[in-house]
């Protein structure tokens, strides 16, 4: 017998290998660029799945071996590398399936890695491998995992519930895939029902055309969510899916009802969208009047937002007016200044305003990482109160700040300049910066 020669092996091992550079550490802040070397790689694996799968299943055992031996020689606080590894996984399925391979065998082989893995990289592998496995592969893992599941419930140990726990999760996950309404049914009345199992159950109702089932499983959904200290974000998917079953059943009216409710307490953008969706359009414009006179209890943030979304821009013009600076420098920059710049030509004072209070909100909190974004924010709001002929109010902003902020070493030098005229938009910018610097080393070197 022949021994095969060192370097004689498959060409695109040779290159799983220069990519995982063994022996070298990989840092979190080069994660991304390892694993983007690493998918090209996989790519060229995933190519010969239609025309040679057996060679692309040997080469993604290859791969998941070799990964296994780098993970000590990398951080991966991003997550990029443990991702890469799910998705090999899922390429060696789709791979046994192109060849033919034995589902049993397959089913196994893959469960006894997940037995194996020492590093959580198939913690949640089910997620992935539903999408990749063919119905027949499929049920052979079901089977496995349902065995799995009933053995640790004929046992006592803490391990045994730990891991009958673990198995039901991957079963919900895998009946749901397969939308065996009667199977995920049983598993969830088995092991105690969730407000996550209702929303999941009503939605593989829909599938099956029965809107009237799904919504007593939606019921039965909220109900539960009720008994729990704080609820969950399954309960708010259970409410819009039963808003849009009333809608189905022909009972719109209740849909809006339930939708006008939601938005009483707790008007947004998001809620008045949920809310005009169910509006019939010859009633919007008195539901949008409605809706805006509910708004107005609520806090500033999402007030001031849904007023801007909507097109109000007379109240979101008295709405600015009426708050104090320390109520706008309070909000988040995601709020003010989109209605900075809406209202800077028509309104500049108001617009002066909000760019004041997000500079401020910077500097009060002592946020020097920011102070550039502060600094720009004050020019704004010296142009704004130029044009609405406020002179005298930037000057008593100024006096302001440098009373309250004179020890701020990192802000008062670049506050100072935007005072006596030169802000950060006269500066050149970094791209400026660097081009000049480049053109001057070329000058030198010629």
């Amino acid at each position: 017998m022949t021994r095969k020669r060192r370097g004689q092996g498959d060409p695109i091992e040779h290159e799983i290998a220069r990519v995982l550079n063994p022996g070298t550490y990989i840092p979190d802040r080069d994660s991304f660029s390892f694993a983007s070397d690493l998918e090209e790689v996989a790519a060229k694996i995933d190519s010969l799945v239609g025309t040679d799968p057996n060679r692309a299943t040997n080469l993604y055992e290859a791969f998941l071996a070799a990964c296994y031996m780098k993970v000590e020689e990398l951080d991966d606080s991003s997550g990029s590398f443990g991702q890469f590894v799910e998705e090999l996984y899922c390429g060696w399925i789709k791979a046994r399936q192109a060849g033919g391979a034995a589902p049993d065998e397959t089913a196994s082989r893959l469960l006894t890695w997940i037995d194996q893995d020492d590093y959580c990289f198939c913690h949640y592998l089910e997620v992935g491998a539903v999408e990749v496995f063919d119905k027949t592969n499929l049920a052979a893992f079901v089977k496995q995992i349902r065995a799995r599941f009933d053995a640790a419930g004929q046992a006592s140990a803490k391990d045994d519930d730990y891991a009958r726990c673990r198995w039901g999760e991957v079963l919900r996950t895998l009946y749901a895939a397969q939308k065996d309404l009667p199977a995920y049914v049983d598993l969830a009345e088995e092991t105690g029902l969730t407000v996550k199992d209702c929303h999941i159950i009503a939605k593989l109702l829909v599938t099956k055309r029965k809107p009237k089932e799904a919504l007593a499983w939606v019921g039965r959904g909220i109900d539960l969510d009720k008994k729990t200290p704080h609820g969950s974000r399954a309960a708010y998917d259970l409410v819009r899916l039963k808003r849009d079953l009333l809608t189905k059943l022909g009972r719109g009216r209740e849909a809006l009802e339930a939708a006008w409710a939601d938005y009483r307490d707790h008007p947004s953008t998001y809620t008045y969208e949920d809310l005009m969706k169910y509006v019939p359009k010859a009633e919007r414009a008195d539901w949008h009047e409605k809706a805006i006179e509910a708004a107005m209890g609520a806090d500033l943030h999402s007030v001031m937002k849904l007023f801007l979304a909507t097109k109000e821009l007379d109240r979101l013009v008295d709405l600015v007016r009426q708050a104090t600076v320390e109520d706008l420098a309070d909000l988040s920059h995601y709020a003010t200044e989109p209605v900075a710049r809406k209202l800077e030509k028509a309104h500049p004072g108001l617009a002066a305003r909000l760019w004041c209070a997000q500079g401020l909100r910077i500097v009060n909190a002592k946020k020097s990482k920011y102070y550039d974004a502060a600094l720009s924010n004050l020019e704004s709001a010296k142009r704004c109160f130029k044009r609405a002929g406020l002179e005298a109010e930037w000057d008593k902003t100024v006096r302001q700040i440098r009373v309250d902020h004179h020890r701020k070493r990192n802000f008062m030098p670049g506050f100072k300049r935007l005072v006596a005229g030169t802000g950060p938009s006269d500066e050149p910018s970094f791209i400026d910066q660097a081009k000049a610097r480049w053109s001057a080393r070329e000058r030198r070197n010629r």
